[in-house]
């Protein structure tokens, strides 16, 4: 809205025109979702304490998690609420992957929402039925999917561009909308996962949203694009503002959610920023880099899949103490702060190592 107005306002005032770079504009979104942070999370967790929506805390989990019980939740709806307002305010509204990706956003918001209402009003920690939860999850994916590759213009909106390799790309033909499938459902629930300590997930979404904002605005950069030998994707410069908003919001949040956290993000939170972060890397064509940078989420993820199918193999013996992962340090002695800041430093790692594949061609 302000951008517009900037617009209008550029003709007759030569200092407006700062307000067409990128790089400007993003810097005041992730300014504007950090203020929004900041100044309604005292209010936010008020409301969210007198509503009595606290954690529920299941009783399989570490016993030191037991105090967290009914620490306030659903504090996620802060962090979209940055998100939006931010965009709205300096985003360019006529640019359609903007759009899309904040409704994917909101809709698995939505999804988080309902799951974490009926954790906390309900009293049921299980909250949605994984079955619907999944359901609604794949709807929203399969009709993004489907209207990025029946919008695509390009070859290389539907080839997967593979790190590390100069000019190395793989069609995908119709097996786009699968793949793409997969990476934004996967990458929401790997988030979700990794959410279960003060501030954990947090984090690394923050560095991971900030690494994508760079690709974003190389790609969307027909010189910086050919220069780097990633692809160009037009109009995808507009994400790097959804990014930087994801930063400032995420910062702001973290100022609450810290340990000991004053409120939690819930699965309104981490289900929308895992989808969101699927949904920008499958729009710049930068689905296996999020791999790396997200390497902390794989981690989470597939030490539950290790532990459940060794659990299954071996009728009843455990190959972690507990899993997600940071349950298992937890168990081991670790102190809660030590398991969030020693994972955020190898978040940093694959960070950079997801950064350095911009020249490393």
């Amino acid at each position: 809205m302000l951008y517009w107005l900037t617009q209008q306002l550029q003709g007759q005032y030569h200092a407006f025109r700062v307000f067409q770079y990128l790089t400007f504009r993003s810097i005041l979104a992730a300014l504007t979702a950090l203020i929004v942070g900041l100044f309604l999370g005292p209010l936010m967790i008020r409301w969210l304490s007198q509503l009595q929506i606290g954690q529920v805390v299941r009783d399989d989990g570490p016993k030191t998690h037991l105090s967290k019980q009914g620490t306030p939740t659903m504090g996620g709806v802060l962090i979209l609420l940055g998100i939006v307002i931010s965009c709205l305010l300096w985003g360019d509204l006529t640019q359609a992957s903007l759009w899309l990706v904040m409704l994917v956003t909101l809709g698995y918001g939505l999804i988080g929402w309902i799951d974490d209402y009926r954790k906390v009003v309900h009293k049921n920690s299980k909250g949605l039925l994984p079955r619907w939860k999944y359901l609604w999850q794949s709807i929203i994916a399969l009709v993004a999917v489907m209207f990025l590759y029946q919008t695509s213009s390009l070859p290389v909106q539907t080839q997967l561009v593979i790190p590390f390799f100069k000019n190395s790309m793989v069609e995908l033909g119709w097996l786009f909308p699968i793949f793409a499938y997969f990476v934004i459902v996967g990458c929401s629930n790997a988030v979700n996962l990794t959410d279960g300590l003060d501030g954990l997930a947090t984090m690394p979404i923050v560095m991971v949203a900030g690494a994508l904002g760079v690709f974003a605005y190389a790609s969307s950069n027909i010189i910086y694009a050919h220069y780097l030998t990633i692809p160009y994707v037009p109009n995808a410069g507009e994400l790097t503002i959804f990014c930087a908003a994801i930063v400032g919001a995420g910062l702001g949040f973290l100022w609450y959610n810290s340990y000991p956290a004053q409120v939690f993000m819930g699965d309104v939170g981490s289900l929308s920023l895992g989808a969101a972060l699927g949904i920008i890397a499958v729009i710049i064509r930068q689905e296996l880099v999020l791999f790396i940078m997200g390497g902390l989420f794989v981690m989470e993820t597939v030490s539950v899949i290790l532990q459940v199918g060794y659990f299954k193999y071996t009728k009843g013996k455990r190959l972690f103490r507990m899993a997600p992962l940071h349950h298992h340090f937890e168990l081991k002695g670790w102190p809660e702060p030590k398991v969030i800041v020693r994972f955020w430093i190898l978040t940093v790692i694959f960070v950079l190592t997801g950064l350095a594949t911009l020249k490393l061609r």
